[in-house]
C-alpha cells in the first residue's frame, strides 16, 4: 500500500520560458474523479509537447492541469468509485493529459496500461506517448500495412526510435532522416533499413529512385511536406504530427491528386477519453505482446532525477538524444 501524502513535490512552469523557468514546487496531491486512478508515480517521459508548453506554445487542455508531463509509470494508489478493471497495488503505465512531473497524478482509468512483463518503471514511462502516437498515426490513421514503407523523420528522437520498432515489428520496411552521420548510425542500429542524412543529401530524389515510400510519419512540416509527397508511392498516406520546421507548407495539388494521395494529421494530447481508452485497448493487445516478446524494444538515452527537470529539457533541446528521456520520481 502507497501511503497518500496531503502535498507532493511537482515541477511547475514558473513563467513561460528556458529550461530554468522548471522549479521544484510543493502542490496538493490531486483528488481522483469516479473514473480516474490516482498513480503513485515512479518515473515520468520527457516529451516535446512538454518544452512546447514551457515556452508557453502549447497550453494544457481545459481542466488539466498545469504540471507538465504526458506520461508515466508507477504503482496505484488509489481507484474511484467507478474503475473496476484495476485495482490498489497494480503496475501501470498511463497516458496523461498532464501532471507526470510529480509525485501523483491522477488519470482516466481507459488511459491505463500494464506496465508489460519484464519491464522497469522507467522503461514503462517511455511508451505511452510514444506508443499511443505511433500507432494512432503510422498504424490506425496511416494503415502502414506489412511489406509496405514507412519514411519517418527524427529517427533517433523518442517518436521515431518507437515507430523503427513498431514498423519492424509489424513486417514493413523504414526509412529513417536524421541530422547528422552519426544520428543516422544511431538510427540503423535501431534497426532502420535505410538512413538519410537530411542536410546534405537529396533523399526524397533518392527514396523516390529506390522504391518510394508508402506512408510518411511526419514531425516536420514546413518545406519537407512538397517533398515527402514527391517520394510517395501510389495511394501513399502523408500523417503530419509536428512541425518543427515551421506550421505552414506550400505544395502542388496535382500529385496528390494523380498519385492518389492522403493528407492527414493529429494531436493526442485533446482527444476524447473515450478515444484514448479504445486506442489504450487495441495497443495491449496488438503491440504489447511484442514489447513482451522482445520483438519491439524501447530505447532510453538519460534517466534524470525529478528536480533537475531542466537539465532533461536542456538536453533534450541539445538534439543530443537518441530515445527517450525519462525524469526518476521515487
Amino acid at each position: 500500500m502507497t501511503d497518500i501524502s496531503k502535498s507532493m513535490r511537482a515541477i511547475e512552469i514558473s513563467t513561460p520560458g528556458g529550461p530554468e523557468v522548471l522549479k521544484i514546487t510543493e502542490r496538493p496531491t490531486p483528488i481522483i474523479r469516479e473514473n480516474e486512478v490516482l498513480l503513485a508515480i515512479k518515473a515520468a517521459g520527457v516529451n516535446r509537447p512538454d518544452v512546447l508548453q514551457r515556452m508557453g506554445m502549447y497550453p494544457p487542455p481545459p481542466g488539466a492541469t498545469d504540471i507538465p508531463g504526458l506520461e508515466a509509470a508507477g504503482v496505484v494508489a488509489a481507484i474511484g468509485k467507478n474503475v473496476s478493471d484495476i485495482n490498489v497495488g497494480d503496475k501501470i503505465c498511463a497516458l496523461l493529459p498532464g501532471g507526470g512531473y510529480a509525485d501523483f497524478a491522477t488519470v482516466d482509468a481507459g488511459s491505463c496500461l500494464p506496465v508489460p512483463t519484464g519491464f522497469t518503471f522507467e522503461q514503462a514511462a517511455a511508451l505511452p506517448e510514444t506508443v499511443f502516437t505511433v500507432w494512432a498515426n503510422m498504424i490506425d490513421d496511416g494503415d502502414l500495412k506489412a511489406g509496405e514503407t514507412l519514411l519517418v523523420h527524427g529517427g533517433t528522437s523518442g517518436i521515431g526510435a518507437m515507430a523503427i520498432a513498431m514498423a519492424k515489428a509489424f513486417g514493413a520496411k523504414v526509412i529513417a532522416t536524421a541530422g547528422s552521420d552519426e544520428k543516422c548510425q544511431a538510427a540503423l542500429n535501431l534497426g532502420a533499413d535505410a538512413t538519410y542524412n537530411y542536410r546534405d543529401a537529396p533523399w526524397d530524389k533518392e527514396i523516390a529512385d529506390n522504391g518510394g515510400a508508402d506512408v510518411v510519419l511526419d514531425m516536420t512540416g514546413g518545406d519537407f511536406v512538397a517533398r515527402n509527397i514527391s517520394c510517395l508511392n501510389h495511394g501513399g498516406r502523408h500523417v503530419s504530427i509536428a512541425f518543427l520546421r515551421g506550421a505552414e507548407a506550400k505544395i502542388n495539388i496535382l500529385p496528390i491528386m494523380q498519385k492518389r494521395l492522403r493528407l492527414s494529421g493529429s494531436t493526442m494530447k485533446a482527444r476524447a477519453l473515450s478515444e484514448k481508452a479504445r486506442l489504450a485497448r487495441d495497443i495491449e493487445k496488438q503491440v504489447w505482446p511484442h514489447l513482451e516478446s522482445g520483438k519491439m524494444a524501447v530505447t532510453i538515452d538519460k534517466i534524470f532525477p525529478l528536480e533537475q527537470a531542466s537539465e532533461a529539457h536542456k538536453h533534450m533541446e541539445s538534439g543530443a538524444h537518441v530515445g527517450k528521456i525519462i525524469l526518476k520520481t521515487r
